[in-house]
């Protein structure tokens, strides 16, 4: 590569404009320099992923985020179909459901004494409280009442759990709005990967103990059905909030696309918003050329990493999006899914975001 090619594109120094906008804010952004400008790339690779046809947009969802505040951002989102399929933790919708049936998150601080937290029934994340006695209400509600709607025996993948989970908490709660209850109505997927790993998990285990019921939560199906979508899309997306399960969950459906289409399947874009960093060899701080080593992307996929607090990026992120995208139409994937042999169609309906 020649020296003019390298010395080809300028910082553009930061100006302060009172009368700046979000999306300009960040556009600028990405002509500066380190997470500054990563977060700036974050916001027009997500812009390109919306223009682009027939695009499945992938949202991988780690860490605490309910109790630190993002809930209605990630409903916002989901409602205004800017992604198409979401991959989480049990927690994560665990404390969704909480506030939908009027459990409320509180400000905190960590600098406090945590026996003392437990005896008042208490938890705690981080510098946020939750009412524990609420928690055991959500719980008596899931094995009580929402497990009668599952079959005994019947394996279930945990989108088909979670599809009657948000169908459930819609008619028990509506006038409150969430996550889950967005995605039913929007007909948005859930896989959850790592389904007992959560207080959901646990209260469908109390109804299969202490009720006698027999339900069954499939992960091979979630791999099976997670798979077919992007089996069955023409372009895929990853957005990546945290990192663990969720991410790698996403990311391998490329590998496992591949190996049954013998086309190359990889993810067309990728951004992550993580505080991990690659040198500790863990996945979440793994970077995407490194992932490019498995087939999870290509050469040609554009990926950016934002090395950040997430509660940080999201908000200004959502915030650039609403504003670029107030008036446009964009085809989103349906999902038809029919019990025999998992299949899947997908169809695109235009809507205006």
């Amino acid at each position: 590569m020649r020296r003019e090619q390298v010395l080809k594109r300028p910082t553009r120094p930061f100006e302060v404009d009172p009368e700046k906008t979000i999306s300009e804010l960040v556009r600028d952004m990405s002509v500066t320099g380190f997470q500054g400008r990563k977060l700036g790339e974050a916001a027009e690779a997500w812009t390109e992923m919306l223009k682009k046809r027939e695009m499945v947009i992938w949202l991988g969802l780690a860490g605490a985020m309910v109790p630190a505040g993002m809930r209605q951002l990630i409903t916002y989102l989901v409602r205004r179909r800017m992604v198409d399929v979401l991959v989480t933790t049990g927690a994560t919708l665990y404390h969704d459901a909480y506030e939908t049936i009027g459990g409320k998150h509180f400000l905190g601080t960590d600098q406090i004494d945590n026996v003392m937290l437990r005896k008042h029934r208490i938890d705690r994340v981080y510098d946020v409280y939750a009412d524990e006695n609420k928690f055991y209400q959500l719980d008596v509600l899931i094995e009580k009442e929402f497990s009668s709607r599952l079959q005994s025996g019947r394996p279930y993948s945990s989108r088909e759990v979670l599809h009657e989970f948000g169908k459930w908490l819609s008619e028990m709660s509506r006038d409150r709005d969430g996550i889950c209850v967005a995605a039913y109505e929007s007909g948005v997927p859930i896989f959850i990967p790592s389904f007992c790993d959560s207080g959901m998990g646990f209260s469908l285990m109390f109804a299969n103990r202490r009720r006698k019921r027999h339900i069954i939560v499939d992960h091979m199906r979630d791999v099976d059905e997670s798979s077919r979508i992007t089996e069955r899309s023409r372009h895929t997306s990853v957005i990546v909030v945290g990192g663990g399960v969720p991410k790698n969950f996403i990311q391998q459906t490329a590998v496992i696309a591949s190996y049954q289409t013998r086309h190359d399947r990889t993810h067309d874009f990728a951004i992550q918003f993580t505080t991990d960093v690659p040198q500790w060899g863990g996945l979440s701080g793994s970077t995407f050329e490194e992932a490019q080593s498995w087939g999870k992307y290509n050469a040609r996929s554009r990926m950016v990493q934002c090395f950040t607090d997430a509660t940080i990026a999201l908000p200004v992120v959502a915030e650039a999006l609403s504003q670029r995208f107030k008036r446009f139409r964009r085809r989103v994937p349906r999902f038809n899914w029919t019990d025999h042999n998992n299949a899947l169609d997908i169809t695109y309906q235009p809507i205006k975001l």
